[in-house]
């Protein structure tokens, strides 16, 4: 007798997934998970977002990392509330180490839940998480070519930013060509060009997310 033990143990997150979107749900809170390979600029964003945000919702990151808090930290040094999952050396997170960190939240008191993903353009696209959105960063320095080498990725995303469009004039990077690449692989994804840094582009980003939250609890109640 043959035993998938993949196929066992994906199911299962699965269903842990579909708990945690529930939860989510029943407390009207819009969840994003955001990825990238390491160093595109997720923290950096996140601190921006969040500044940008703060007036209008209540906020909250689960940081995951394979080791240290430091990303952590920069979040709660901006009086956000963050739990760092660190996998010890795990390539991405799964819906059982979102479901262990739920109990760490004021849950009712949230508005908008970012997770920031494991640094890795493969391993995380494969996992649901729980989340209403999976967003992926992608940054100028890293080239054009990773749209199409890592298919996957891309094409289970809702949102491509590309970050660090402050240095396009010394990069070798084509903002055509990776739209191009996108809707080739995912008609339906957005590609949001900005910088984190220098605030270039982020209005577009921050308007998208204030979208995503009405439209996830337009048929729910409001707090």
């Amino acid at each position: 007798m043959k035993v998938n033990l993949q196929e066992d143990v994906l199911k299962d997150l699965d269903l842990t997934a579909a708990f945690n979107r529930e939860i989510f749900k029943e407390n009207n809170i819009l969840v994003i998970n955001i990825m990238s390979s390491p160093g595109a600029g997720k923290t950096t964003l996140l601190e921006e977002t969040i500044k940008a945000l703060r007036n209008d919702f209540q906020m909250a990151v689960i940081e995951g990392d394979l080791a240290t808090d430091l990303d952590a930290e920069r979040i709660r040094s901006l009086g956000v509330e963050s739990v760092q999952i660190n996998t010890v050396g795990g390539c991405h997170l799964d819906a059982r180490m979102i479901t262990k960190t739920l109990n760490e939240f004021e849950l009712d008191k949230i508005d908008i839940l970012f997770i920031e993903n494991i640094g890795n353009l493969v391993c995380p696209s494969g996992y649901d998480l729980g989340q209403e959105y999976k967003v992926v960063v992608l940054s100028v320095p890293e080239g054009n070519d990773k749209i199409p080498k890592y298919p996957v990725m891309f094409r289970r995303t809702d949102v491509t930013i590309v970050n660090k469009i402050d240095l396009l004039p010394y990069v070798s990077f084509n903002l055509e060509e990776a739209g191009k690449n996108l809707k080739e692989i995912n008609p339906q994804a957005q590609l949001k060009a900005l910088s984190a840094q220098t605030g270039e582009g982020m209005d577009a980003w921050i308007h998208w997310i204030k979208d995503a939250y009405h439209q996830c609890i337009k048929t729910k109640p409001f707090k």
